[in-house]
Order: C-alpha cells, then sequence, then structure tokens
C-alpha cells in the first residue's frame, strides 16, 4: 500500500470511530430521554451556528487579504468592525441565551415523579442506590437504577465522602453530588433499554472505573421488579449454593455487605440480596457472571486498583466456586 494509500486508509478508520462514538449506550447524541433530548438540540443549534460563523468569518478573512481595494477598504472601517465585533456578537448571544433557557426549560417545574423515591449516594468507587416504594419499603441496590418509562423519575443525589458528578448522557444532564448538600435530578426514560452513566467528577484513584446502568422499563415490569427488589434473598436451591451461604457467612462478608433474610447486616459496602440480577459487578468493571464474581473476589485489586475491598485469596477452589454460585443466585 502506498503512504497516499496508507494516510486515505487512516482517516476513514478514523472517521468510522468517530460514527461509532455517536451511538450505543453512552452516548448523549443519541438520546432517549427528555432531558437529553433537549440538551441534543441546542447542542446541535450551537454547533451548526458555530459551523456557520466560523465560514463566514474564513470567507471576511480571505475576502480582507485578497479582495479587491475598495472592499478592503470598505471592510475596514470603523462602523463594519463595531458592528462585526461588538453588535453581531451581543445579539447572537442574547438570542442563543433566550433560546437555550427556553429549550431546556430553566426554572420550569418538572412533575413530583410516581412510584418509588429513589436516592442515590456516590461513594469511592461505586454507587449507593436507596429505593423507598409506595408502601414505604426502603431497600438498597449498588451500582444500577431502575426507572420507569414515562415517568419523571427524581433522584436524591447526595455523597459520602469528596465531590461525585452523575451523568448518564443518553438520558440527562450531569449533576455534582456536594458533601454536604441534596441535589435533585430528574430522569424521564421515553423509552424501554440500557444507559450507560459514569462519575463524571474525578473522585480518586479508582475514579475512572467508577460507572453505573440505569435500566429503563415498561411500568408494569417495572412494578414487579420493584416488588422483587423489596424482597428478602432467595434461599439456596442446591447444595453447591447451600455450602456458598455457609462460606459466605462464616468468612466475615456479611461484616460490610447485607443479604436481606440472612445474618448478613453490613452497611459499608454494597447490598448483595440481589446482586445475582445486576448487569455488571464492580460499578460497571465486569459483566455479570458467576466467573466474574470469582474473579473479583480474588483479584478485584488487580481488576480495579485501589477500590475499599480487599482482594480474598483465602478460599480453595471449591470453596470459591461455591460461594461464587451462590451470590450468582441471588436474582
Amino acid at each position: 500500500m502506498t503512504r497516499a494509500g496508507a494516510g486515505r486508509a487512516a482517516i476513514l478508520v478514523a472517521g468510522l470511530a468517530l460514527l461509532g462514538a455517536c451511538s450505543g449506550s453512552q452516548s448523549a447524541l443519541d438520546p432517549t430521554g427528555v432531558e437529553a433530548g433537549r440538551v441534543a438540540t441546542l447542542s446541535w443549534v450551537l454547533f451548526i451556528g458555530a459551523a456557520v460563523i466560523f465560514v463566514g468569518v474564513l470567507v471576511l478573512t480571505v475576502a480582507a487579504v485578497v479582495g479587491p481595494a475598495g472592499f478592503r477598504t470598505r471592510l475596514g472601517r470603523e462602523g463594519v468592525v463595531i458592528a462585526g465585533g461588538i453588535v453581531f456578537p451581543v445579539v447572537i448571544l442574547t438570542i442563543l441565551l433566550g433560546y437555550g433557557l427556553t429549550v431546556m426549560r430553566a426554572g420550569g417545574a418538572e412533575g413530583d415523579g410516581e412510584g418509588a423515591s429513589i436516592a442515590v449516594v456516590g461513594e469511592q468507587w461505586w454507587w449507593r442506590v436507596i429505593y423507598t416504594d409506595a408502601e414505604g419499603r426502603t431497600f438498597e441496590s449498588a451500582n444500577e437504577i431502575r426507572i420507569p418509562t414515562g415517568r419523571p423519575v427524581k433522584l436524591a443525589l447526595t455523597t459520602a465522602d469528596v465531590i461525585h458528578s452523575l451523568w448518564v448522557p443518553k438520558l440527562a444532564g450531569k449533576l455534582d453530588m456536594i458533601p454536604g448538600r441534596t441535589n435533585t435530578l430528574t430522569l424521564e426514560a421515553e423509552e424501554p433499554g440500557v444507559s450507560r452513566g459514569q462519575c463524571a467528577e474525578y473522585c480518586g484513584g479508582a475514579h475512572a472505573f467508577m460507572a453505573f446502568h440505569v435500566v429503563a422499563m415498561e411500568p408494569e415490569d417495572y412494578d414487579a421488579w420493584l416488588d422483587r427488589e423489596a424482597a428478602v434473598a432467595s434461599r439456596p436451591g442446591s447444595t453447591l449454593e447451600e455450602r456458598g451461604q455457609l462460606v459466605f457467612l462464616s468468612s466475615g462478608c456479611g461484616a460490610c455487605h447485607q443479604v436481606r433474610g440472612t445474618g448478613a447486616n453490613g452497611v459499608i459496602g454494597p447490598d448483595l440480596t440481589h446482586v445475582g440480577g445486576r448487569i455488571a459487578l464492580a460499578a460497571g468493571t465486569l459483566p455479570n457472571s458467576r466467573e466474574a464474581i470469582a474473579d473479583w473476589i480474588v483479584a478485584n485489586q488487580h481488576i480495579k486498583p485501589q477500590n475499599k475491598m480487599p482482594p480474598y485469596a483465602i478460599f480453595s477452589d471449591a470453596e470459591l466456586d461455591a460461594l461464587s454460585s451462590y451470590l450468582a443466585s441471588l436474582e
């Protein structure tokens, strides 16, 4: 391949990569939420407007250099400079400000939300998700937020340590989580699906591994899921899972983790009552599977350096198999 051909191939690959970034579970250019749709609309107006102004300025610059002498003289007059350098920017920016406030409905009251209220607590380096349903039941999940479609859902955002920032590009803009304050973010998904979110404020060593998923569900499916999620953990369904539960309870895992319905009542780490039903492990670091659970238990500092859980290399292969089978069964 010639050097020119290699250059064209590189440009093509780069272009395809950029196009690929415009869609997916974490793309602000592929909105599936009401607020994200407003952000995308405003963004495209700004992009297109900036491109038009850039081309216009470029044309005038070329004309000022190589254009007819009479035109260059007129272009350099004080009135033209004031109009183009002061009046035009003030008018355009004022229009854009008003348009932006209108599109984003700044100051407008959102709906109060329906069903369960959801609180999200940012912690180094994972997300504690607390649901309170219409019956007053309160229960926890971790690193995964489930919401119904077609309903505005308010998230109460707080932090247990440093500043974090919750951002789900497909659904809404980002909002910071400030120590000592509670901020409110409203999500409204227009269609079922899974969106990936990320902590958007540097919060320490494992910040890059602090992701989460938002699962939008049809309202009836969401209500059914909420009832299942509020229930205690399922009982072991096999001898292997019974052994795994015994390993979990006898090895001190319950000092940090809770499994509702058992003697494990820890509150330091994520609630594991329904960990087997989640999409991912360790704040979006690993896809959820029995094998991934086993890998995380023994090698979590290699997988997600500086996370707060120590690696457990104390288990035999049989114990690790039983323990991971038990945790994977908790759906």
